[in-house]
């Protein structure tokens, strides 16, 4: 079965004063901060973690329960989508919380991939910092999926496969990709 994490956009999403969409930062994007995104990334083991329960807090590297292992591509289950819509200001000031720890922890795991239901991993301020420190580890983030409570449901700790596909921009910090979960 697919399941498509691709959130949906309108031509209207695409015309905005807004600075802080720049090209390929728009709908479902891969952060790659002007490194290249590998090939070997269109294909991955998928692992997902449902952290959508953890309101108040950082999600801390207790709250990480499956095993991660090497070229994963880690999806982080926050129901921030779901809950806030994409346009909402509420969804663009927030965001899931990942800890430095956890950040960390997925690097010596060597992932390949972060993805999350959110505009980003970390609160706005870190936004661009944590992006650059896992493209340096050549981790990307992928940021805004969707359908990812759908995908929860039929996988739960069970391991599944994600395709990738971003666009071939030059110069660019984000591309625009489709991202295809299958199990």
């Amino acid at each position: 079965m697919l399941i498509d994490l691709t959130l949906k956009m309108s031509k209207s999403d695409f015309i905005t004063d807004d600075p802080s969409r720049k090209l390929g930062h728009f709908g479902t994007h891969c952060d790659v901060m002007n490194k290249e995104f590998l090939l070997e990334n269109i294909k991955r083991a998928g692992k997902i973690i449902d952290i959508s329960n953890i309101k108040d807090r950082e999600v801390n590297i207790t709250d990480i329960n499956i095993e991660i292992e090497k070229n994963d591509f880690v999806i982080f289950k926050t129901d921030h989508l779901k809950i806030n819509g994409y346009g909402a200001k509420e969804y663009q000031i927030k965001s899931a919380e990942l800890s430095d720890s956890v950040i960390d922890f997925l690097i010596e795991k060597k992932v390949s991939l972060i993805g999350v239901d959110a505009p980003g991993l970390q609160k706005a301020s870190k936004h661009g910092e944590v992006d650059q420190h896992c493209a340096d580890h050549n981790i990307f983030v992928i940021e805004n999926l969707c359908n990812i409570d759908t995908l929860y449901e039929k996988v739960k700790n069970n391991s599944f496969t994600v395709y990738c596909f971003p666009l071939n921009l030059l110069d660019s910090t984000g591309l625009s990709c489709r991202v295809i979960a299958e199990f």
